[in-house]
C-alpha cells in the first residue's frame, strides 16, 4: 500500500475549502498536511489520521478556537437526529496511550454543547487491551488519532457511551485482542481507524467476527488500493469524501476524496457482494463513506503535545469517517444478528449517492471512480439519516 509520509503543501483551492468554524488564517499562514502516524514501530498497522498544520513564520501553530466541521455540521450533512443513542456504546480501538483522552474529550464536548461524557458519570471508560488499567506507553501520533476518533463518535452520536481500548502495540495480534475486549465489555459498535497491507481473514478474521456488533474500518488514505481490516468480510469498510458547503437544500455537496482507499481484495471474499455489481471476484472496498478530505476537515481538540501542536486542530483521513459511521450505527441501535456490511448492500435507499471524483487508476472503472450506484471510493454513498443502518 502506498504511503505518503512527507509534508506537502495544499493547493490554493483546497486551502480555501477548509471550513472555518470560528477562526481564519492570517496572510502569513500556510497550511500543510501531516500524516500523524509516520512511525509504525516495526508493526503492521498505521493510524489513518491526517492533521492540517497551520505554519506561521516557520512554526506549526494550533488554533485557540475550532477550525473545521463541527458536530452540528456533521449532523446536518448526514441528516442525523440529535436524540437517540442512549445506552449504546461506541468503542474506539487504537494503539498506545493517550494520557489526555478524557480531558480533551471534555473540552470538545463542552465547546459544542454536547452532554458531558466522563468516567464519573459512567459515559466514558478507558482500558488497556485486556480490559484493565495497565495502559501502554504514550504515543503522540496515536494520541491525536484517539482524540479524532472520540470527537467524531461524539459528533455523530452525542448521547452514546464511549469505550476507549488501547492496544500495547500496533501489531494485528494486540489490536485484535483489543477488538475482542471492546466487544466483551459491551460495545455495540467498534471503530478501527487504522490499517495495513491486505491480509487474509483466515489469519485475522477471528478478531472482527462479532455477530450483533457493528465493526467499522477505515479504507485507507493512500488512494486506490486495499488495506486490512477494511477488506475483511466481517467489517463495514468506510471510504472517504470531500464534503463542501453548497447552496443546495442539504447545504452540502460531496465527491470522492482523491486519497481515499478502495479496490478489490485478492485475499478475501464475501457471499453478500454480487460480482455483477462490483466486478470483483473478491471482497470489494468500500461499503459506505463519510467526510475524510483534510481540505474539508473536522475540528478536533488535542492537548497531548506532539510536533508543537496542542489545542484546536483540523483533521481528515478515513480515520474521521470510520468513527462517524460507527456512531451512526450506534445511533440507529438496531443490530440484530448484524455481522458484516450486508445490511447496507440490501438497504441503501437512504444514502447520498456520490457520482463524482476518483482516487486513482484501476482495472475496472467502478473500483476507483465514483458513479451511480455502488463504487469503490464511496461504496453505496454517504448517510442520509439512519434508516439504512
Amino acid at each position: 500500500m502506498r504511503r505518503r509520509l512527507a509534508l506537502f503543501l495544499l493547493p490554493l483551492a483546497a486551502l480555501l475549502a477548509v471550513p472555518a468554524a470560528h477562526a481564519s488564517p492570517t496572510a502569513t499562514t500556510t497550511r500543510e498536511q501531516e500524516v500523524v502516524c509516520k512511525h509504525v514501530h516495526n508493526a503492521r498497522a498505521r493510524c489513518l489520521a491526517i492533521r492540517v498544520d497551520r505554519v506561521r513564520r516557520g512554526r506549526v501553530r494550533h488554533s485557540d478556537t475550532p477550525i473545521g466541521y463541527t458536530p452540528a455540521d456533521i449532523q446536518k450533512a448526514y441528516s442525523l437526529p440529535t436524540s437517540g443513542g442512549r445506552h449504546q456504546t461506541v468503542a474506539i480501538v487504537d494503539g498506545y496511550d493517550d494520557p489526555a483522552a478524557e480531558r480533551d474529550l471534555a473540552v470538545y464536548r463542552a465547546q459544542f454543547g454536547l452532554p458531558a461524557c466522563t468516567t464519573a458519570n459512567k459515559c466514558f471508560r478507558k482500558v488497556d487491551q485486556d480490559g484493565g488499567d495497565d495502559y501502554p506507553e504514550p504515543d503522540g501520533g496515536w494520541a491525536q488519532e484517539i482524540s479524532l476518533d472520540l470527537d467524531m463518535a461524539s459528533a455523530a452520536c452525542p448521547k452514546c457511551d464511549l469505550l476507549l481500548v488501547e492496544a500495547k502495540t500496533v501489531s494485528m495480534t494486540n489490536l485484535g485482542t483489543a477488538e475482542r475486549t471492546a466487544v466483551r465489555l459491551g460495545a455495540d459498535a467498534v471503530s478501527n481507524s487504522w490499517g495495513g497491507a491486505d491480509a487474509k481473514d483466515r489469519y485475522y478474521g477471528r478478531y472482527f467476527h462479532h455477530p450483533g456488533v457493528a465493526i467499522t474500518a477505515s479504507s485507507g488514505d493512500s488512494g486506490y488500493g486495499v488495506s486490512y481490516p477494511a477488506s475483511s468480510k466481517w467489517v463495514t469498510a468506510v471510504g472517504g469524501t470531500t464534503l463542501a458547503r453548497s447552496s443546495s437544500s442539504r447545504g452540502f455537496s460531496e465527491t470522492a476524496w482523491t486519497d481515499g482507499g478502495s479496490g478489490c481484495s485478492t485475499d478475501n471474499t464475501t457471499t453478500w457482494q454480487p460480482r455483477s455489481v462490483t466486478g470483483c471476484d473478491g471482497r470489494a472496498v468500500a461499503d459506505v463513506a463519510a467526510v475524510a478530505d483534510p481540505a474539508t476537515g473536522v475540528a478536533v481538540f488535542d492537548s497531548y503535545v506532539f510536533d508543537d501542536t496542542s489545542g484546536w486542530l483540523t483533521f481528515g483521513g478515513t480515520s474521521a469517517s470510520s468513527p462517524i459511521i460507527a456512531g451512526i450505527y450506534a445511533l440507529a441501535g438496531d443490530f440484530g444478528d448484524h455481522a458484516d456490511a450486508s445490511r447496507l448492500w440490501d438497504h441503501h435507499s437512504h444514502l447520498h449517492d456520490i457520482n463524482d471524483g476518483s482516487n486513482g487508476s484501476c482495472a475496472s472503472k467502478e473500483w476507483c471512480h465514483a458513479g451511480r450506484g455502488w463504487d469503490g471510493p464511496t461504496g453505496w454513498g454517504t448517510p442520509d439519516g439512519i434508516a439504512d443502518f
